[in-house]
């Protein structure tokens, strides 16, 4: 079949390699430059399946209320008049019911650790080189009411297969020795062995030009205007193309990985594909003093910050920021992510060689990505990845692929289209 991937990020080349490996004829189509230029390009790093619970939950709408007005906040809600916002976040408390947290929690895991297993088949078989690390990832918290709940979410990892083992500070050192002179301000945390670590934008560089090798066609510089549907299918889209001219791409097959924006482009066919982008910062330092540098990766549990080992550089990543679709730089936003750094690691990296990173993350309203077939037969989406979409990319690929060839995906997740 001749399939269309929209999107080249991490989760749209990781679906053209596996749809190519299957077979089929695929042609990507992205309106940057080249791989992973938006969301992709600049992430926290973590391959984290220890951590894939969803920002819904019921302590989210108190921790929400307290956060107003600061600018500072881990997750900073901007109220505007708009209607996807107000749909998006309605939807969003009711996902913070209790009832609805483990069947979150439960399909996230899912597909997350399928993911991983599917990635480091890809890197073994491939020899992908993206600066991974497999030392595990660990959280620490400074407040013991927050180290304390991090324990009932330590609870439901561990019910649901992952080993996410709570542990004193003293364990803290010894796991990452980088963090002993900070030890005073921290009370514990918890460590996930198996999680991994890696760049998401040199994995989906490289992916994409072995799927190019492969016969994947990608069109850079080129804007999807809609999609065509006639009879009930998808029979391909409009573009325009780098010279600013129109036309017109057929498939027998069409998959929407655009990330935020996939909700724009079904919208007209009466897709359901209700998302939010939520904006994330990164921020990454050239690492002067090697030795001294955290090994693998971390995560400031109070801030929501992930500050990860990506070879010679450490890249300090998180904060949420619901406002909309600008990817304007809020200069307190990445202060925040700077003072962080300074204050763990003062003499270990150059702070006046930064770069500041901020992207739109694909969110669900109960942080389960949206991925299957539509009502549209050929049509197919795979987005709504949120915070964990370098966590997934590798899985969420393969499990379409499987879909489109008629096969059933292994991750026992709620595929939409199909019935468990």
């Amino acid at each position: 079949m001749k399939i269309i991937v929209l999107g080249s990020g991490v989760i749209g080349v990781s679906t053209a390699w596996w749809l190519c490996q299957a077979g089929h004829e695929i042609h990507v189509i992205d309106r940057a430059g080249g791989p992973a230029q938006e969301t992709s390009r600049a992430n926290g790093g973590q391959i984290s399946v220890g951590h894939s619970e969803p920002w819904a939950n019921p302590h989210a709408p108190l921790n929400i209320l307290k956060w107003l007005g600061k600018a500072d906040a881990p997750l900073l809600f901007r109220p505007e008049f708009s209607l996807l916002q107000w749909h998006w976040g309605l939807a969003f408390l009711r996902e913070c019911l209790p009832s609805r947290l483990r069947p979150n929690i439960r399909a996230m895991i899912a597909l997350a650790q399928y993911s991983r297993d599917m990635l480091i088949q890809m890197r073994n078989q491939l020899g992908l080189q993206y600066n991974h690390a497999t030392q595990g990832i660990l959280t620490f918290y400074r407040d013991v009411a927050q180290f304390e709940a991090s324990q009932n979410a330590a609870d439901h990892m561990r019910d649901f297969g992952v080993e996410r083992r709570v542990i004193s500070k003293d364990e803290i050192a010894k796991i990452e020795p980088s963090l002993a002179p900070s030890l005073d301000s921290i009370v514990g945390g918890d460590y996930t062995a198996t999680d991994e670590t890696g760049d998401a934008y040199l994995y989906t560089k490289e992916l994409a030009k072995l799927s190019e090798q492969s016969g994947v066609t990608f069109y850079f510089n080129t804007q999807v205007t809609r999609i065509f549907e006639k009879g009930g299918r998808a029979t391909g889209v409009e573009v325009i193309d780098p010279t600013g001219s129109y036309a017109s791409i057929a498939a027998d097959a069409v998959v929407v990985a655009a990330g935020s924006y996939s909700g724009h482009l079904v919208k007209p066919l009466g897709i359901p594909c209700l998302l939010y982008p939520i904006k994330g910062y990164s921020a990454t330092f050239p690492i002067l003093k090697p030795a001294a540098a955290p090994m693998g990766s971390l995560t400031d549990g109070g801030h929501q910050v992930a500050i990860t080992r990506l070879g010679q550089s450490l890249r300090v990543a998180g904060t949420a920021e619901i406002s909309g679709y600008s990817n304007h730089l809020n200069p307190v936003r990445c202060q925040l992510l700077s003072d962080l750094a300074r204050q763990l690691f003062p003499d270990i990296l150059a702070f006046d060689d930064v770069q500041y990173w901020t992207g739109l993350r694909p969110s669900t309203p109960s942080n389960v990505p949206l991925v299957g077939r539509t009502r549209i037969s050929n049509l197919y989406l795979n987005t709504g990845h949120g915070t964990l979409g370098w966590t997934m990319a590798a899985g969420a690929g393969r499990a379409i692929a499987d879909l489109i060839d008629g096969k059933k995906p292994e991750p026992d997740f709620p595929f939409i289209g199909i019935t468990r």
